[in-house]
Formats: C-alpha cells, structure tokens, sequence
C-alpha cells in the first residue's frame, strides 16, 4: 500500500479479539478507514467482508511493514492476553515510527511496559468496565465516564431537593462542587444549562466534578 493511498485518518488495528473488533467495527460506522491486521484464519475470515484486513503475524515487524503499518499514524493494540505478542507488537510499531499508538493492557504491570517501550495510550477495558459499573450501581448514575486527575462526567436522575428548581436556585456548586452542564427532558432535546433552566423530577442531567464530589452528590435523595 503506499503512502498516499493511505488517509490522514486512517487507523491500523492489531488483534480482532472482543476489544479489537469493537475498535474496528466502530471506526468503520463512523468511517474512518480501517486496516485491521489478524493472525487467526478464522477471525480473519470472519471480519474480511467488513473492512480491509491483512492475515498476519504482528509480532513480525517485516510482515509489519509488508501489510504497511509504516503508512500510519495512528495505531491500535488490542491484542492483550499475551503479554509477549502485546509487548512485541507495540514495540514494532514504535520502530516503525507510528506517531499515536493505543494499547490495551490486562494489568498495571502489563500497562506500565507498555508505556515504557512507547505507547502514547494505554487501556484496561476489563477495569474501567468494573469501575464505570461500580459507580453505577452504586447510586442514581446511569452512565460515568472518568476522565483525568479525579475528574469525572456523569448522567443521573435528580435529587429529589434540586427538582422543580431552577440552576441558579439550587446552588449546585456552591454546595456540593459539582456542576450540572446539560439537561434532556423526557421527549425534547439535550440542552447545555443555563441560570434560568429548570430541573424536572422526570429529567437526566450531565454533572461534571470530582469524582467523589459527584458520588455524594449521587447519593442524595
């Protein structure tokens, strides 16, 4: 494949397993160009109708470079069982010079190789599942989503003290820290906040913060 024929935003995914394949299936609905490289025949035969896919080991940096993994800039590892094929391969597309590359890890220690051999990003989907979940179950969210450094965004229904009320007259902030950024009403569109939107006992709102703030904040009544 050369260079040209390849997009800006053209992705290269490693390894068809459950996390590789929901990568590739969903950048191929939002279409992007997708190359996925499998060494399974039969993964390989599975998913060869739906995007571009090259059967091949990645552990072999020049099958690597035949499949023309050196044409991208953005990479994802989603092999993670094996932590060998999942250290040789990052490690491939380190010395193929891919700019971003994405890999998923099973544990701390398997994320914390990977960074040091050059992984821009690392994920532990079985983690962050357990974790999105746990918050979940815990209280009214009904999704959460954490970002960096404790920050967090969640949707959840609303305390019963803050329904019927208006933002500017509840004082989320003030009281609790957390800030609620959006609202969608049962039939009408999502609509950012203002001072004046008020909050239905029958609405989702989205609520940034900390992600202890927000725990608490979930919790009340």
């Amino acid at each position: 494949m050369a260079k040209n024929q390849t997009p800006d935003d053209a992705v290269l995914v490693i390894g068809l397993g459950r996390f590789g394949t929901a990568i590739a299936t969903t950048l191929d609905d939002l279409g992007r160009d997708v190359l996925a490289i499998e060494r399974d025949e039969t993964l390989a035969r599975k998913w060869s109708h739906r995007f571009r896919l090259i059967e091949a080991d990645a552990t072999n940096i020049d099958a690597l470079r035949q499949a023309g993994a050196s044409d991208f800039s953005l990479a994802v590892v989603g092999v993670g069982t094996s932590l060998e094929s999942s250290v040789l391969v990052t490690a491939n597309l380190v010395d193929l010079g891919i700019k971003q590359i994405w890999a998923k890890a099973v544990s701390r220690s398997h994320g914390r190789i990977l960074r040091r051999i050059g992984a821009n990003h690392v994920v532990y989907p079985e983690y962050d599942a357990g974790a999105r979940v746990a918050h979940m179950v815990s209280g009214r969210m009904l999704d959460y989503i954490e970002m960096e450094d404790g920050f967090s965004i969640v949707k959840m229904r609303p305390p019963k003290e803050i329904q019927g009320f208006a933002i500017d007259e509840t004082r989320v902030h003030e009281r609790y820290g957390v800030k609620i950024i959006g609202v969608k009403a049962p039939g009408q569109p999502f609509e950012y906040t203002k001072p004046e939107t008020r909050i239905g006992p029958e609405d989702l709102i989205i609520v940034s913060g900390d992600s202890r703030l927000l725990e608490d904040f979930a919790n009340r009544k």
